[in-house]
């Protein structure tokens, strides 16, 4: 089926954010209801920002629910782009292939077109021991995201992943503290993924583009904390697979100051760092492929606020 993927002939900035949102907001601290998360993706789907949304995320879980609140609004007109899903596992990942299954089933019009799909999974690993079993449950033509966990160490759980030829997921925040990993463990993980040839995805804590000091939920008295941005995690993998040294990472890891980043046309320019839109755009398709945020408006906010149009 058709998808749309970035052009290395748009401008870098649109190349590094070509479809990098996957919305979630039916997880916290957002929490939508079912009908209300549905109808922000429509209006985002729709809306003049729309190129930076990639997948909606569901509980396999709430499929059923899914359903009932989306169907008004997914496409129905033939060679539209159908609503991609990223479906969030449960421990029983053969009954969760099997909601799958009868999903994308369900929503299929013919062998080429569809209204919705889940393409992809992600799934929660204890330890390495865990990948082949969620490796034997899904087929190929599902994209399979394991989560790391947020402890011990990554290397053979990323080459176990690698041998499999799945992605691997980093929880990069919460809705505490303590549900963000510090910075050595996300290097760790961006590092390993890199050199492993592994595709990776973030999820939480990653609403803001730089690093800075901000509230941890929408509520008026909201305890504060420092959180990643967005722009940090995707660079500093864009900076490694160039070839970069860890302390070049790091420092793009840590980055908050707006006026060191540059955008060209051809180009994105931080503290004498050169990423080419060629360079930007295989690394987008190859590496670090998406983010998961329970608000769209926040990171498209800040991207503009930067001088992404």
């Amino acid at each position: 089926m058709p998808v749309r993927v970035p052009l290395v002939t748009d401008p870098a900035a649109r190349v590094l954010l070509d479809g990098i949102v996957d919305y979630a907001g039916l997880f916290p601290p957002a929490a939508l209801d079912m009908r209300d998360a549905v109808r922000h993706y429509a209006r985002y789907r729709g809306g003049e920002s729309g190129w930076l949304l990639g997948r909606f995320v569901c509980g396999v879980a709430r499929l059923d629910e899914f359903e009932q609140a989306a169907e008004p609004l997914l496409p129905r007109d033939p060679g539209a782009l159908p609503w991609r899903i990223a479906a969030v596992g449960t421990h029983d990942v053969v009954a969760d292939a099997d909601a799958i299954t009868r999903f994308n089933a369900a929503n299929r019009w013919s062998a080429d077109e569809c209204s919705a799909v889940i393409d992809a999974v992600e799934v929660k690993l204890s330890s390495a021991d865990d990948v082949a079993r969620i490796d034997r449950a899904f087929g190929d033509d599902v994209i399979v995201y394991c989560e790391v966990p947020a402890t011990g160490d990554l290397r053979p759980i990323i080459e176990t992943v690698a041998l499999a030829g799945r992605r691997a997921k980093l929880r990069t925040g919460g809705t505490v503290p303590d549900a963000f990993p510090d910075a050595e463990r996300v290097l760790d993980f961006v590092h390993l993924c890199v050199d492993a040839r592994v595709p990776f995805k973030c999820t939480a804590g990653l609403h803001h583009a730089l690093c800075g000091t901000y509230s941890l939920t929408y509520a008026a008295d909201s305890a504060q904390a420092p959180m990643y941005g967005f722009l940090n995690v995707f660079l500093a993998a864009a900076l490694a697979a160039q070839g970069a040294s860890r302390d070049i990472t790091g420092a793009m890891l840590q980055e908050s100051e707006p006026s060191s980043l540059t955008w060209h046309e051809e180009h994105l320019a931080w503290r004498g760092q050169r990423l080419d839109r060629v360079h930007l755009a295989r690394v987008r398709e190859e590496v670090a492929i998406a983010f998961g945020s329970c608000s769209f408006t926040e990171p498209v906010g800040e991207a503009r606020a930067m001088g992404v149009r």
